[in-house]
């Protein structure tokens, strides 16, 4: 399962350094889309691309 890492604050709602799997990821004409949950389960997100791209860093 893919770990990625916040990178800087997002949208007020999660702050940078917080950690999160990589639960679903969807494409659909040429559109992809991610759904990231955070670690301790107390939050769930959907990404475009894009944002996965500005805000998050992937960890190995």
């Amino acid at each position: 399962m893919k770990r990625y890492k916040l990178i800087k604050n997002y949208r007020g709602i999660h702050k940078k350094g917080t950690n999160f799997f990589l639960i679903a990821e969807s494409e659909f004409i040429g559109v992809k889309e991610f759904v990231l949950q955070t670690l301790n389960l107390d939050g769930k997100i959907i990404l475009s691309e894009k944002e996965l791209r500005d805000y998050f860093r992937e960890l190995f």
